[in-house]
């Protein structure tokens, strides 16, 4: 009875204290984010608690909170809402119900999470892809891909490759009524980060070579090479998404081990034959001077994790990795980056290297937001930022499907 009485005390001092820890003022709705920022922040502190003593996993207790917001597939009087599975993987069809004189165009929607929660059926993103298949007219497919650490790397860039090629069939496309040069892969946060990874292999694929008409990203994370960026250093502690939690639940993408998390927040985690790749995610050759600040550029220290650790395909991991040969061959693409966000200068290192290779690219950065905002768009607690980032990202979409 006195654990019972003194945990949920606990959680409401330490909440009380992260909601008074100082935050960056021109943040938009500065006690909303306040109160977000300081529940993820006692969230991963439990977690990690509960960890520490063997009571749950850390990703498994954010599991836990992420699912409470799981919905089903109901359909409504204009989108008819289906889930499915393609090659054994679970997606979310939306599908407008109106007749439509012409084939319509199609988004194929990636959730974010970390590689490790979240879901396409979680409330967010169900509203998101009822209101892209409405404002749209458009076919929605939203893709349930395996979470780590149950399903490491590469699993869930598997599972978006294999939907995506069998939704790509001209039949499956006729089925669906989809126009076949119509079609935009879009996702936020890592989901973002398989959007880039996904259509880069695609273009290199004869077979679906220039099949996807446009590519957007959303607060997209980039690279796993430099985590010294002036974005991870400025907003270290958040607002919402930290560093450390950050690394703690994606590196759960590529091993359980614990010290790959350990050396990543200290940016000694790439091995000693890696040099090569720091040119393309060189954040003082590629940055505007307004967000290089009085930062200082140093390597990322090699060679510090077990010589005998696993090594992994980089490009397949950190899409900031392609050569400019690689994104000449890039669709259109819209980024939207948020300036209180510790994966900012991915996005923003991104967008210069595109436009280097003559790549059309439409940026929008958000002065006052932060990471996640996309996913606060519905009850009980939402952003205007979150819903102005969904506008926009729709507007983008009007405009160029």
């Amino acid at each position: 009875m006195e654990y019972k009485i003194l945990l949920p005390g606990l959680c409401c001092i330490l909440f009380a204290y992260y909601v008074y820890t100082p935050i960056p003022e021109n943040v938009e709705e500065y006690w909303k984010v306040a109160i977000l920022d300081a529940a993820m922040k006692t969230s991963s502190l439990t977690a990690t608690l509960f960890e520490n003593v063997g009571l749950i996993k850390y990703r498994d207790f954010f599991s836990l909170l992420v699912n409470t917001l799981l919905t089903k597939a109901v359909s409504d009087e204009n989108i008819t809402v289906i889930d499915t599975d393609i090659s054994d993987i679970p997606v979310r069809l939306y599908l407008p119900k109106k007749k439509s004189e012409r084939r319509r165009p199609a988004v194929i929607y990636i959730h974010g999470g970390a590689f490790v929660v979240g879901s396409t059926k979680l409330m967010p993103y169900d509203f998101l892809n009822r209101w892209t298949a409405n404002k749209l007219d458009a076919v929605v497919l939203g893709i349930d891909y395996r979470l780590a650490p149950q399903h490491q790397f590469p699993a869930a860039i598997d599972d978006c490759v294999s939907v995506v090629k069998i939704f790509l069939q001209d039949k499956i496309l006729a089925k669906y009524g989809v126009d076949p040069t119509r079609i935009c892969i879009s996702g936020d946060s890592s989901g973002g980060t398989l959007v880039a990874i996904l259509t880069q292999m695609l273009q290199d694929d004869p077979e679906f070579k220039d099949k996807i008409k446009a590519q957007a990203l959303i607060y997209p994370g980039l690279q796993f090479i430099d985590t010294l960026t002036p974005s991870y250093r400025e907003y270290e502690h958040g607002p919402f998404l930290s560093k450390e939690v950050a690394i703690n639940l994606a590196s759960l993408y590529l091993t359980k081990d614990k010290e790959l998390r350990r050396a990543a927040l200290r940016n000694e985690h790439m091995p000693q034959d890696s040099r090569h790749l720091f040119k393309f995610v060189n954040w003082s050759v590629f940055l505007p001077e307004k967000y290089k600040k009085n930062h200082v550029y140093t390597e990322p220290i090699l060679g510090k994790l077990n010589s005998s650790y696993p090594k992994f395909p980089h490009n397949r991991i950190s899409p900031l990795l392609a050569s400019d040969s690689q994104l000449q061959n890039l669709p259109l693409t819209y980024v939207l980056t948020c300036e209180h966000d510790i994966l900012r200068d991915d996005g923003l290192i991104y967008v210069k290297r595109l436009r280097n290779a003559g790549v059309p690219v439409t940026h929008d950065h958000i002065e006052e937001g932060i990471h996640g905002a996309l996913s606060f768009t519905t009850a009980p607690l939402f952003l205007n930022l979150g819903l102005r980032i969904r506008d926009k990202y729709i507007s983008w979409l009007e405009k160029n499907l």
